[in-house]
């Protein structure tokens, strides 16, 4: 353990404190950890030099590893650790883009995010064998990406999902301009996931404590995204299988979730509530009393709704068995968040790496026993929303122990110099990773990004194998990746 350096969620540690060695060593130890990833990522080190930061998420015991190794000039290559351990597949392959460091042998060396100039495609030959290409145009409003199934009649052998069409620089603008605006736009549907977490970087960096109260109601918004969207979601799978009942019902409930954002902060996505510091609307008495009469009724309608369409035999016979990912395929694979809780792993930063709120309101994890299919997601979700809407009911409750509190501190502290943060929040989707460190003038030097769906797309492929391809559609909203937030 002395070659790693040990750290907590949100927890500042000097940069200089992170341990450095040779890559070979490097890679031995963590196929030794069995720990999973949750970052790997280069940043340039000066004259030709390149430094790998890798840091290992301890689920069990809410630890983070951190540890680095140096590149030189003429180093260009190491042998990958992929092969050993298929979760840092991703990862490997988004350095390699970036700092042309090339994983000797990883079994599937494709590009992250920069396709458009050449990109070989899986190919299978064969007189039954057949291609259908989507996008990365589509229709519907949603954002690019490309979808090249290799089909036997209507049978889908394999999904290869070619993203990268957006190139907006969102980690270097963060370098440059820092802001809770830019924060919460970077991915649309996580606007809290993603404030939070930037904001929970930026406190730690400046050595800012926030007050209970706005933590609290940080707590709440984030369990009022979740329940909106996953909400949203139920609805978007059942008109994917023609069940209107339900894709109009689940409309209309979730609008009621995000109305009562639109009254807590003036969005219905919560824009403009998160700040450094704090947050910047306070819920009045009033409002706490018409939101805990709104989520009586979404959590009646919700579990109506629920019941009525998991008893009907058609809708049963579309999610089941349909789009499955084994516990063992997702644990090797690296999932997280809602793709890896259906099928039995059970990944969840709140319960695995908790702030005292989880242990003053008692909250803990319940297992959810899922095979990895359409109905474990969708019945997933079902058991989040309720669970998301206890939770905030009991926050909103104790909002009134801290009613003489301000919703916001001064964050003009400067940033401490030489530093490096971690910030993991469980957004809907699952971990949104927001990583930054300073330099030796105390200015933001590194801002890395890691969005639950960075991990989850290869999962949505491996999902759609065997499947008919007109099932498609569910399967990929049933997973209900994000485009932006891998296209950073």
């Amino acid at each position: 353990m002395n070659n790693w350096l040990l750290t907590k969620n949100n927890k500042r540690v000097n940069l200089l404190d992170i341990p450095t060695r040779e890559i070979s060593q490097l890679r031995s130890e963590i196929i030794s950890q069995g720990k999973r990833p949750v970052g790997f990522f280069g940043k340039d080190w000066g004259n030709g030099s390149t430094k790998l930061f890798v840091i290992l998420a301890d689920d069990l015991n809410g630890d983070l590893l951190i540890s680095s190794a140096i590149f030189g000039p003429d180093e260009k290559s190491y042998e990958s650790i992929t092969q050993e351990v298929p979760a840092f597949h991703i990862f490997e392959r988004e350095f390699y883009e970036q700092f042309g460091i090339e994983p000797l042998n990883h079994p599937w060396l494709k590009p992250v995010r920069k396709n458009q100039d050449k990109y070989e495609f899986f190919d299978m030959k064969g007189e039954e064998v057949h291609q259908v290409a989507v996008g990365p145009i589509h229709a519907g409003v949603i954002e690019p990406g490309h979808f090249r199934f290799m089909c036997n009649g209507e049978t889908v052998y394999h999904l290869e999902i070619m993203l990268g069409y957006q190139h907006r620089g969102v980690e270097d603008m963060m370098i440059k301009r820092p802001s809770n605006q830019l924060a919460e736009s970077i991915c649309g549907d996580s606007v809290i996931a993603y404030n939070t977490a930037y904001s929970q970087v930026m406190e730690s960096l400046k050595g800012i404590e926030i007050s209970e109260k706005a933590q609290l109601i940080r707590k709440a918004a984030l369990e009022m995204e979740r329940a909106a969207i996953q909400i949203g979601d139920m609805g978007a799978i059942a008109g994917d299988i023609a069940y209107a009942m339900g894709s109009a019902v689940f409309g209309v409930t979730r609008t009621l979730v995000i109305n009562t954002m639109l009254e807590w902060s003036g969005s219905r996505f919560g824009r403009g509530l998160i700040n450094v510091g704090g947050v910047n609307f306070d819920i009045s008495e009033d409002e706490i009393k018409l939101t805990l009469k709104t989520l009586d009724k979404v959590a009646k309608d919700v579990d109506r709704m629920a019941k009525t369409m998991l008893k009907n035999s058609s809708v049963m016979s579309r999610l089941e068995k349909t789009g499955t990912v084994s516990y063992e395929k997702a644990k090797e694979i690296g999932l997280v968040g809602m793709a890896a809780k259906a099928s039995g792993v059970p990944l969840d930063t709140r319960f695995d790496y908790p702030d005292k709120w989880m242990k003053v309101f008692n909250f803990e994890k319940k297992p959810f026993k899922g095979v990895g299919d359409v109905n474990s997601r969708f019945k997933l979700r079902y058991k989040e929303v309720k669970e998301s809407l206890s939770m905030i009911r009991k926050i909103l409750n104790k909002l009134k122990d801290y009613k003489n509190e301000p919703v916001l501190v001064s964050s003009n502290n400067e940033m401490v110099k030489d530093s490096f943060v971690v910030s993991l929040v469980e957004g809907w989707r699952g971990e949104v990773v927001h990583i930054a460190m300073t330099d030796g003038n105390g200015n933001l030097s590194k801002y890395k990004i890691k969005d639950p769906s960075f991990n989850n797309w290869y999962g949505l492929a491996l999902a759609v194998r065997n499947n008919g391809i007109s099932d498609f559609p569910l399967c990929n909203k049933s997973f209900n990746l994000s485009y932006s937030g891998n296209d950073l």
